[in-house]
């Protein structure tokens, strides 16, 4: 089922759901399992599973010198949606990047998720590789999240990179996309953001999932502007409940985000990490709860491949 009919099913009533992160090779996906499975009792309708970028790794050669190689550290996103599918009874999302895909890679990608049953997709033009200061496009691959958009759109109408197909069995898939309370980190402001962000609802989204953020006020704001903007798809927030000391630094640095004063004071405070993770699962409670009261479709949670915190927030609010 899509993503906005899971939302109009609900009949106002918030919705739970929640990311993963793929294992890393040679890992055994029972983990995942022991981690999604505490979550289940809360009845996400859908499981996010992102996509991870390729990155160089360097092996020795016999004389000496470095051989540079490029792999992916945690594939299998599409397998693992069509796992969870088969498990849970769920809808899984799988997250289809630019960076690091061609536009033929991203249609065998969307043609795997049409078989297999998928509804819904998260098309995100991805972050820069490693190496990289800035996102630099894959050679004959979408350059933006809009033209990925678009070009999941085309295949929803039978249109390939190649040829128009005539079938009844097109994808239908619902797409969403990020949006960015306190602008994309890339953006000159926050209007310029949102310009982009009405490209990609032009260009055929139907939802938009925001980026964490740790001040309500932040959220109301950006759908306030959203909606003066003309988009009118829901728009999810995105909750991470801050769970070591070291994200005061790390969650700033690379999302370019705001921590508010309170909840900086209140981690300073602890003592050790355990302290930290309920500071956050009592911060990320109070978000949750006055998100709800204000009639958000849906609460998403960033788990991070871990479910100890999300269920005690979730305990508390769902």
């Amino acid at each position: 089922m899509k993503v906005t009919e899971h939302i109009k099913q609900a009949n106002g009533k918030t919705l739970f759901s929640f990311e993963i992160v793929p294992p890393q090779k040679g890992q055994n996906i029972q983990e995942l399992y022991n981690n999604i499975d505490p979550l289940m009792e809360f009845k996400p309708p859908f499981i996010d599973v992102t996509t991870s970028r390729e990155e160089y790794i360097y092996k020795s050669k016999e004389n000496g010198l470095l051989e540079q190689k490029i792999t992916r550290m945690r594939p299998g996103t599409v397998g693992i949606c069509a796992s969870l599918k088969h498990k849970y009874n769920v809808d899984a999302i799988p997250h289809v990047l630019c960076g690091g895909f061609t536009k033929e890679e991203t249609e065998y990608v969307l043609v795997d998720c049409h078989y297999l049953g998928l509804d819904n997709v998260m098309a995100l033009r991805g972050d820069a590789m490693k190496h990289e200061k800035y996102f630099s496009p894959t050679k004959e691959g979408n350059h933006y999240a809009s033209e990925l958009v678009a070009q999941i759109k085309d295949l929803n109408q039978g249109k390939y990179l190649h040829e128009t197909i005539e079938t009844p069995y097109n994808s239908n898939f619902c797409i969403g996309v990020a949006g960015y309370p306190e602008k994309h980190l890339e953006s000159p402001s926050l209007d310029s953001d949102l310009k982009r962000l009405k490209e990609k609802v032009d260009a055929g989204a139907n939802y938009v999932v925001t980026q964490m953020f740790f001040d309500n006020e932040k959220y109301f704001d950006f759908v306030e502007k959203a909606r003066d903007f003309g988009i009118s798809v829901p728009i999810i927030p995105g909750i991470k409940p801050i769970a070591v000391k070291r994200h005061l630094q790390i969650l700033p640095q690379v999302f370019r985000l705001d921590v508010p004063e309170e909840l900086i004071t209140e981690v300073e405070k602890c003592k050790e990490n355990k302290q930290v993770r309920q500071v956050g699962v009592e911060w990320a409670i109070k978000q949750s709860k006055e998100l709800i009261a204000k009639g958000v479709p849906v609460v998403h949670f960033y788990s991070m491949g871990k479910s100890d915190n999300i269920k005690a927030i979730a305990s508390k609010v769902f």
